[in-house]
């Protein structure tokens, strides 16, 4: 990067980092470090509940999904306005009405201190191994523009977070998260807008639609239903809705942004107001990577994103045919841009018999180009067995740091740091709440004071921060991120949703129905995943469907004996 890009890199994360801590310099006990003293308005609830699920794996890994799958994965996010509603009418009036800290609390109320316990464990487990993978994203820029390695690099990150979260605790983090979206939103359409202009002349928006839709890559609707199709209209309607419901109604990362709100309608308009620009974002954000991809049409792409593995195989045994690859996919490419020029990109041009040949003539290059890329990764794989062969991580740091104007690079490196600090840090603060509050208070009893459980909060914040960097080192190489944590958080939510759907909704169940029913559930979905019974987002649906349904049956026989 350019000094500039540096300059403009490094004051927007030291003024934001230095606000928030300014914010948060007056906290002096457990409910301001973990709830802000309840005071925030509903603009800095809605921004921090987005930051907390909009972190830098959103911003590096969306697009480069959008890149090798197109459009369909914006599915997802079709049942959050659902869970909003679900949320907004029960969690929040409940909560607020109950004076919680956490949304654990809740259980021990309603069923007995072991559901408590069990699902402040599943909570503890599932977010410190994503806020963990959450550190990767960033690490991974700066060790590519650093040439570093990657372990200090997340070393370098995670202690930023740390420093702020520890200080500040939840003022800090929502204080913070309101200034980072706010430059996130303004990075993102700036980015969307300067790829469409770096297009080739006379490739308009429309045009570059076209081409991505030659490629399969513009349906964003899959209508047909599919037990093991990760993204369809199905998954995400029924199976995203339930995941939804279980991050914003019982993860405590989430429950905590709202909690700081003012009072009930100032939570219900924070999430309103996430619910409906999250869908708008997450869109423009797989937008900007397919226009990416229309890019790389025109405009030679590396045969492997991933810069880092690319050196280290062209610097081993391997590397002479590593090259010869590379020359021969850059022939591949010089050929599509051949039959890009002569084929008119008009819509009538295109359902004509020369346009449908000449489709045809791409898509048989493009299945070629395809070929020389698997038999590269081959070669990157037998250089380095533990090599990351997922790249679509890199694409659009490679697009950026490559085809970016200066100024505009330091701006983008900026907000992918800036969201990975919002949701690192709203995570540390709510595996601090969770242990303090559902752990800690409940074993240390009376024993305790306001001072003790301020300074208590901060070393669990410490030490969470530890166990996150921790966890970053060792999964460097899982691949697509934004998958990896969408997978992990369905091991866990489904459970944790049943228990709390349970809590509300069915009055008659007691504590060892509900406690046992979860370990079953929870198993059942361990063993689901394991057996690739369906795609993920439906082992959500599966472990809430699960204790609902085992809790009534255990009840009832524990009711007739």
């Amino acid at each position: 990067m350019s000094s500039i890009d540096w300059i403009i890199l490094v004051l927007t994360i030291v003024f934001i980092v230095f606000y928030g801590v300014f914010k948060s310099r007056q906290t002096k006990n457990i409910s301001g470090f973990l709830l802000a003293d309840k005071e925030m308005p509903w603009y800095v609830v809605g921004f921090s509940v987005m930051a907390t699920q909009a972190s830098a794996i959103t911003f590096l890994s969306l697009p480069g999904q959008a890149y090798s799958d197109g459009l369909r994965f914006i599915q997802f996010y079709f049942g959050l306005p659902l869970a909003m509603v679900v949320i907004c009418h029960t969690f929040i009036p409940a909560f607020k009405r109950l004076n919680v800290y956490t949304a654990y609390e809740y259980l021990e109320q309603r069923f007995d201190g072991k559901t408590r316990y069990f699902t402040s464990i599943l909570f503890l487990i599932q977010r410190g191994l994503s806020t963990g993978v959450a550190i990767i994203a960033p690490a991974i820029i700066l060790s590519s523009i650093l040439q570093i390695h990657t372990d200090y690099t997340i070393l370098f990150i995670g202690g930023i977070v740390i420093i702020y979260t520890v200080y500040g605790g939840a003022k800090a983090v929502s204080y913070t998260q309101m200034l980072q979206m706010l430059v996130i939103f303004s990075g993102l359409i700036i980015s969307a807008v300067t790829v469409l202009r770096l297009l080739p002349e006379g490739i308009g928006f429309t045009e570059a639609l076209r081409v991505g839709g030659m490629a399969g890559k513009t349906k964003a609707i899959d209508l047909q239903f599919d037990w093991n199709n990760k993204y369809n209209i199905w998954s995400g309607i029924i199976g995203g809705f339930f995941l939804q419901l279980s991050y914003f109604g019982t993860d405590q990362s989430q429950v905590g942004r709202y909690l700081t709100g003012k009072s009930v309608n100032e939570s219900r308009l924070g999430l309103v107001f996430n619910g409906l620009v999250k869908i708008p974002m997450q869109f423009l954000i797989l937008l900007t990577g397919l226009l990416v991809f229309v890019f790389y049409q025109y405009e030679a792409p590396p045969v492997f994103f991933n810069k880092a593995e690319s050196t280290y195989v062209r610097e081993s045994a391997f590397g002479k045919k590593f090259s010869e690859l590379e020359l021969t996919y850059a022939d591949v490419h010089e050929k599509k841009q051949q039959v890009l020029g002569a084929l008119s990109l008009d819509a009538s041009s295109l359902k004509g018999e020369a346009g449908r040949q000449l489709q045809g003539e791409l898509q048989k290059l493009d299945t070629e180009a395809k070929a020389i890329r698997k038999e590269a990764i081959q070669l990157i794989q037998a250089n380095n067995p533990k090599a990351d062969v997922n790249d679509n991580d890199y694409v659009f740091l490679h697009f950026v740091m490559t085809h970016f104007p200066v100024g505009l690079i330091g701006l983008l490196i900026a907000v992918i740091f800036l969201a990975s600090m919002g949701s690192t840090a709203s995570g540390l603060n709510s595996l601090a709440s969770t242990t303090v509050v559902d752990i800690y208070k409940k074993i240390a009893g009376s024993h305790t004071s306001e001072r003790k459980d301020l300074l208590v909060s901060r070393i669990s914040t410490f030490l969470w921060g530890v166990f996150c960097v921790v966890v970053a080192f060792y999964a460097r190489n899982i691949g697509n991120l934004i998958e990896a944590v969408n997978i992990l958080g369905s091991f866990f939510y489904g459970t944790v949703l049943g228990i709390f759907m349970v809590a509300f909704f069915m009055k008659k169940i007691k504590g060892n129905a509900v406690f046992y029913s979860a370990i079953f559930a929870q198993v059942c979905v361990v063993l689901a995943w394991y057996f690739e019974v369906a795609a993920f987002l439906w082992l959500n649906v599966l472990g809430c469907l699960l204790v609902m349904g085992v809790s009534v049956v255990w009840q009832q026989i524990a009711s007739e004996d």
